[in-house]
């Protein structure tokens, strides 16, 4: 690796192996051994270098292959072997990636490691489905959200339900219901647009336009599968003004009845 730093925690982006940066590029292309989550896509994966190794460390629901504190373990044992080490993650390391745990290892860990970030999903899968996270006269601001377990959070669904905002819920498709129950609870509209984005920026990209009130039985309907992001908020209705012209992506709209 042609920098001064042994290990690189290093987004991927949300699959498109065209959306990763220059940067993510080269660190895959230099490495010795990269550590891979189950968000980086095949044709991502098809770009490490023959002569690296490369490990896969899950991280996918209820399949995790490690546990985060043996991996963080695992990338210290590998960098004092000498390696130079990629630990590449979908999306933005930053966000909902578990990066900074990982990082803070190996700062205690006294090894050199640099952090490269990637396009975050919300901001990728949108993009590639014409769905834009502000939108002037529709949102005043966007709020990401886990939506891995999310009737246990502590989240403050009166201020999630507040305002003209656009919510976007990482990990959430099992927790559908819930995160309608609490919304609709807090004063959210039934008829709030959802826009529902599976394997976005990917060729097999699906993007399901539902509301709030029905978007758990839309989401069951077209057998949406992980990994789906959830759009809440007025932006998810330009869906089809914009997706046609704008994405160069296959798009299979389902509007809900």
């Amino acid at each position: 690796m042609s920098n001064a730093y042994q290990v690189a925690i290093v987004g991927a982006g949300p699959g498109d192996p065209e959306l990763l940066t220059m940067k993510a590029f080269r660190r895959i292309q230099d490495a010795d051994v990269i550590l891979y989550d189950n968000l980086v896509s095949d044709p991502i994966r098809a770009l490490f270098p023959k002569d690296a190794e490369a490990i896969y460390v899950g991280k996918k629901r209820h399949q995790h292959s490690l546990p985060q504190s043996e991996l963080n373990q695992f990338i210290v044992k590998l960098a004092h072997e000498g390696k130079q080490v990629v630990r590449l993650k979908g999306g933005d390391p930053f966000v909902f990636g578990r990066g900074s745990e990982e990082l803070l290892a190996l700062i205690e860990a006294g090894i050199d490691a640099e952090v490269i970030p990637g396009i975050t999903a919300a901001s990728g899968c949108g993009s590639a489905a014409g769905i834009p996270l502000t939108h002037r006269g529709l949102t005043q601001s966007c709020t990401l959200v886990t939506g891995h377990g999310a009737n246990d959070l502590n989240l403050d669904w009166s201020s999630l339900a507040r305002g003209q905002q656009t919510l976007v819920f990482y990990m959430g498709l099992s927790q559908l219901a819930e995160i309608r129950h609490h919304l609709i609870k807090h004063g959210k509209r039934e008829s709030t647009p959802v826009a529902l984005i599976e394997n976005g920026s990917r060729p097999n990209q699906r993007v399901v336009i539902s509301t709030l009130a029905a978007m758990a039985s839309d989401a069951l309907k077209h057998r949406l599968t992980s990994p789906t992001l959830t759009y809440v908020g007025e932006v998810a209705s330009l869906h089809q003004q914009l997706c046609s012209q704008h994405s160069s992506h296959p798009v299979i709209a389902k509007e809900s009845a």
